[in-house]
């Protein structure tokens, strides 16, 4: 007798925020005050004591009203499809998700709606890492480079990297694979930490964060610039005296200019030897950030967390505008793409290093990073995950940073998974901490 083929039952949302704005953490020149906060997506199985798949997207506050509902317009998409399926190709839902015609008219592949298939597809990929019994950087780093190829949409890709490009860089990416993992578990992943940078900091917080960064094993920090010119000349003469001449200091813009004001303030910075500017201009802008490139040498450009889609990295990379790629775990459709943007990276020899700047966004995109260097790109040269020190006490499995390094995750799955105290809590608008928060403001008033 065939067994019943388990499925997913249901696709439930959350709306999780968490109040970051009162501290100031997060801020920057075009967020001042952002409430961090989760998209989160959970897909149910109707197996009795099966795994369940988790998945997010972030955003910085009520984004999360038009998040959710994104997410949640996708469940007919998923609910009653066999969960064996969905873990052995998980490319087919995100095919069927972007193809979705008349929601790919709200699109396509941006915005919104791209960014719920992305949280959508990482539960898919959750669920399919925990039901094999691995991290989900194994899972990718061990899996045959033909069914890799095969999880990627080339459609807009191919002027540029075919399959048959793809399948010959991840086959020669395997060599010496075991030798890296070995490594990897060993040493972990280098980061580089935000932490200190936030624009709403004091110098003397900057300072005590910044030199704590280094006495933390970190060789790299980033600071928020673009409000004003002063403040930033002040901020980074003051990082630069906590942190000495050996760590680098990277600056992220926030998209705060257009590209001569870019080219402008940046070589008005050049004294503090900034490793990276980053989000100089438009995330869109392609050429904007090529001029700014071109007029800002030695500093770097890095740009990623804002772009849409794979085929925006790819005109990126043809016009030579970045030095420095930067990946999102949740920005674009999630694991399917960023294959394919990781694989486009290392068509053109150009370095990765993720952006993580939100609730949760370490905890994912580490597997990302981790894939590249075992499986494709086979170094950390130049490389680094952003690091935050902010919320990671909500997940079952949080970050572990030792020496400035990101220790290999060895549960099962995404690290996805928020723990059910914090989402009890932070459910907005009637988790148990905003019925207290507003209960507090009223007695106050």
């Amino acid at each position: 007798m065939t067994a019943t083929p388990v499925r997913i039952t249901t696709l439930d949302t959350y709306d999780i925020r968490f109040p970051t704005s009162r501290e100031l953490d997060g801020s920057d020149a075009m967020n001042p005050d952002p409430d961090y906060s989760a998209a989160y997506v959970v897909l149910r199985t109707d197996a009795a004591d099966g795994p369940e798949g988790h998945g997010f997207t972030f955003t910085i506050g009520r984004g999360n009203d038009v998040q959710v509902a994104a997410i949640d317009a996708l469940k007919h998409h998923v609910v009653g499809r066999s969960v064996a399926e969905l873990c052995d190709d998980p490319g087919s839902l995100s095919r069927d998700l972007i193809g979705d015609s008349q929601l790919r008219w709200l699109g396509p592949e941006k915005g919104v709606m791209h960014m719920a298939i992305g949280a959508v597809v990482n539960a898919v990929w959750d669920l399919a890492a925990k039901r094999a019994g691995q991290p989900l950087w194994r899972l990718l780093a061990h899996a045959e480079p033909e069914w890799l190829v095969s999880q990627v949409d080339f459609r807009y890709l191919t002027d540029v990297l075919t399959p048959e490009e793809a399948l010959a860089l991840l086959r020669k990416g395997r060599t010496g694979l075991a030798d890296r993992e070995v490594t990897l578990l060993e040493r972990g992943y280098p980061g580089y930490t935000t932490s200190p940078g936030w624009l709403g900091y004091s110098d003397d917080k900057l300072t005590r964060l910044a030199e704590q960064a280094v006495d933390d094993g970190f060789t790299q920090i980033k600071l928020k610039v673009g409000a004003d010119l002063g403040d930033d000349i002040r901020r980074l003469r003051t990082a630069r005296t906590a942190v000495g001449d050996g760590i680098r200091i990277a600056i992220d813009a926030n998209q705060r200019w257009g590209v001569d004001e870019a080219i402008e303030w940046i070589n008005a910075l050049a004294e503090f030897r900034p490793y990276w500017i980053e989000e100089p201009t438009s995330p869109d802008d392609i050429l904007g950030h090529a001029a700014v490139r071109r007029a800002v040498g030695p500093v770097k450009v890095a740009t990623g967390e804002h772009v849409q889609n794979r085929v925006v990295f790819k005109q990126l990379l043809q016009a030579g505008a970045i030095d420095v790629l930067q990946i999102d775990a949740a920005r674009v459709g999630g694991v399917n793409e960023n294959l394919a943007i990781l694989l486009l990276a290392a068509k053109f020899g150009v370095p990765v290093c993720p952006h993580a700047g939100g609730v949760g966004l370490c905890e994912l995109v580490q597997h990302l990073s981790m894939f590249d260097y075992l499986a494709l790109s086979g170094t950390t040269e130049d490389r680094a995950i952003e690091y935050v020190d902010h919320l990671h006490q909500h997940f079952d499995a949080p970050v572990v940073m030792r020496d400035g390094h990101y220790t290999a995750p060895l549960g099962p799955g995404f690290s996805a998974t928020m723990s059910e105290q914090s989402i009890a809590a932070y459910h907005f608008p009637d988790g148990t901490f905003w019925v207290a928060d507003r209960a507090r403001q009223e007695s106050d008033t």
